[in-house]
C-alpha cells in the first residue's frame, strides 16, 4: 500500500521526524529555511498533506493553484491565524492543530516575562554585561512588587487559566479577566478570579495585564485606547499573538512613560521587530519561546502526527479546526 506523501515546512524534534519517516512518505526540511510563496504552491500541488507551523506565511494563491493535491494541513501549533481556514476548506483541505500540550510552558513564559518586566531584569542584565554596574545602592533600578498585585488576563482559556493559577496561588495576586464568553463560576473560583465585561475595565483595574486571546482579529485588541486605560505603573505581557497588540501604539506608550513596561514573546511581523521598540529599556523581548521546551515541542509534533494518522486512516482527526 502506498504511503501518503507529506511535507514538513520546518525542522521538527528528531524523535518526531523519525516517527514521521516510519509512518509516511515524508519530505523533511533539513535546512530549516522557511518556505517562500513558490514553495507553498509546489507543496500544495505535490503532497497529500502539508505540516506547517505558526510562523509560516501561506500565500492566498496557494489554495487556488491549479491541480492542488493537498487534503490535510496538520498544523504544528495551537494558533492557526496564518491559515486561511475558509480558503482551505473551499479547496477541500482539512485543518488540524495542537491545543493543550503547550499550556503550561506558555504560562511559564508569561510569568517569566511579567517578573522580568516588573523587576527590570533585562535592563539589569544589560547593565551588568556592559560593565556599567557600579554596585548595589538603595535607589538603583527600583521595580514593581508582584506579590499581592492585581493581574488582568485577556482571554481565559487553557493558558489564561494556567496563568491565573500561577499568579494567584504562587504570588497571591488578585485576578480579573475578560473573555469573549461567560466563564463558569467554578472555573473562575479556582483562582478567585473575577470576570469583567470589557478589555478597558481589565486594563484600568490591573497592575499587570497578560494577553492570552486568539489572533487573527480585524483590529488589534490592545490598541491606543486600551493602552490609555492602563495605569502609568502598569505592565503589559504578550505571549498570545503579535497581531493582538498595536505595536506602534505600545511603543509610544512605553517611550512616553504612559505605562511602565512590557514583556513580549510575540510580534506583529516576526521575526522583524521595529527599531524604536528594540531601543527601549522598559520592554523585555523574547524570540517566541512560549512552547520552547523539548517535552512540549515533541508533544506538539506527536499530536500533529496523530492528526495525520487519523486523517489518512479515514477517521476524524482528534484536533480538527472547524473554522
Amino acid at each position: 500500500m502506498t504511503k501518503p506523501k507529506l511535507i514538513v515546512t520546518r525542522k521538527w524534534p528528531a524523535s518526531v521526524e523519525a516517527r514521521l519517516r516510519e509512518t509516511f512518505d515524508v519530505t523533511l526540511n533539513e535546512t530549516d529555511v522557511p518556505f517562500d510563496a513558490a514553495a507553498f504552491v509546489s507543496a500544495f500541488q505535490n503532497y497529500d498533506a502539508v505540516l506547517p507551523t505558526v510562523s509560516d506565511m501561506i500565500p492566498a494563491d496557494a489554495y487556488t493553484a491549479p491541480n492542488v493535491r493537498t487534503k490535510l494541513l496538520a498544523n504544528f501549533g495551537v494558533g492557526y491565524n496564518h491559515i486561511d481556514i475558509t480558503a482551505a476548506h473551499a479547496a477541500g483541505m482539512t485543518v488540524t492543530n495542537t491545543p493543550g500540550v503547550l499550556t503550561d510552558c506558555t504560562a511559564d513564559i508569561a510569568m517569566g516575562l511579567l517578573l522580568s518586566s516588573a523587576r527590570r531584569i533585562g535592563e539589569g542584565e544589560r547593565e551588568v554585561r556592559s560593565d556599567n554596574w557600579t554596585g548595589w545602592r538603595p535607589t538603583h533600578m527600583i521595580g514593581a512588587k508582584v506579590t499581592g498585585a492585581t493581574l488582568g488576563i485577556i482571554g481565559f482559556g487553557r493558558i489564561g487559566q494556567a496563568m491565573a493559577h500561577r499568579a494567584h496561588h504562587g504570588f497571591g495576586m488578585k485576578v480579573v479577566f475578560q473573555n469573549r464568553s461567560k466563564v463558569a463560576d467554578d472555573i473562575a473560583a479556582q483562582t478567585n478570579a473575577t470576570q469583567l465585561d470589557t478589555v478597558a475595565e481589565v486594563m484600568a483595574a490591573s497592575d499587570f495585564v497578560s494577553l492570552h486571546c486568539p489572533g487573527g482579529q480585524a483590529e488589534p485588541i490592545v490598541n491606543a485606547a486600551a493602552l490609555a486605560a492602563m495605569k502609568p505603573s502598569g505592565h503589559l505581557i504578550n505571549t498570545a499573538r503579535g497581531d493582538v497588540v498595536d505595536e506602534t501604539a505600545l511603543t509610544a506608550a512605553l517611550k512616553e512613560g504612559r505605562i511602565a513596561g512590557a514583556g513580549l514573546d510575540v510580534f506583529e511581523k516576526e521575526p522583524s521587530i521595529p527599531a524604536d521598540l528594540k531601543a527601549l529599556d522598559n520592554v523585555v523581548l523574547a524570540p517566541h519561546l512560549g512552547s520552547a521546551t523539548l517535552e512540549t515541542r515533541e508533544a506538539m509534533g506527536n499530536m500533529a502526527t496523530d492528526n495525520a494518522i487519523a486523517f489518512f486512516d479515514g477517521d476524524t482527526p482528534p484536533n480538527l479546526v472547524q473554522g
